[in-house]
């Protein structure tokens, strides 16, 4: 299962602007615009809600960073490499 978005949520019909020319191109070459604005628009929205997470949880992880920076992993003792 996509965690991200629902692929079976109906479609929903939008308009868009895009340059003439690479529009013609994508045309000619073959390339579905659906599909290829909707992978980039889940990679778009991953990278953004990756980067508000990260921000929501900075003083967590900073924290822990200066933990393990002063007292070491729980693990250190027990790794054989």
């Amino acid at each position: 299962m996509n965690a991200l978005f629902d692929p079976k949520a109906p479609k929903k019909a939008c308009n868009v602007s895009v340059n003439q020319d690479l529009l013609a191109q994508a045309k000619d070459l073959g390339i579905n615009l659906s599909q290829a604005l909707e992978g980039q628009l889940a990679q778009l929205v991953r990278e953004a809600r990756s980067k508000a997470w990260s921000e929501e949880n900075r003083e967590a992880i900073e924290a822990h960073n200066r933990h393990v920076e002063r007292h070491g992993m729980w693990s250190d003792g027990l790794r054989m490499f």
